[in-house]
């Protein structure tokens, strides 16, 4: 009688999870990485198509991942003590939905066994955003596409 493996994201916890595991819940989108805003009135986060000077716009990584704080002092370490309100990650982030006791979308790779399934699936950040040094006021390009 064999039994069925469950994932690990679905047993065991963030706060539990080894580098590794914590890691691999990247889909790499890049939605994370793009200028955001906090209305003042409701809370939400509203998104603009302006990359954080480290994106890779070819690849949607990090192109300093380790270094990233020093070089981007408003950069977010993901760590689990951060993820107690994540209302500030886009809605598709599995960190968020795992801390929201959500499953991961079915394009997720971790999911589907492929890396570029978020691409597939329209969820990528690729071609749909502009380097921070080509906008001058992030403000003027606020955008809706993201959840």
């Amino acid at each position: 009688m064999s039994s069925k493996l469950e994932p690990f994201w679905e047993t065991t916890t963030l706060a539990s999870m080894d580098q590794d595991q914590w890691e691999s819940l990247c889909d790499g989108c890049g939605k994370c990485c793009l200028e955001k805003f906090e209305d003042e009135d409701t809370g939400a986060m509203i998104y603009s198509n302006v990359a954080c000077r480290l994106l890779d716009l070819e690849t949607c990584r990090c192109a300093d991942y380790r270094d990233r704080a020093l070089q981007v002092p408003d950069c977010i370490a993901l760590v689990p003590a951060v993820l107690e309100d994540p209302r500030w990650l886009p809605e598709t982030c599995a960190y968020r939905l795992l801390a929201e006791g959500k499953s991961l979308p079915a394009w997720h790779p971790l999911v589907t066994g492929d890396p570029d399934s978020v691409l597939h699936a329209g969820q990528s950040v690729y071609g749909r955003v502009i380097a921070a040094d080509e906008a001058d006021d992030p403000i003027m390009h606020l955008i809706d596409w993201i959840r």
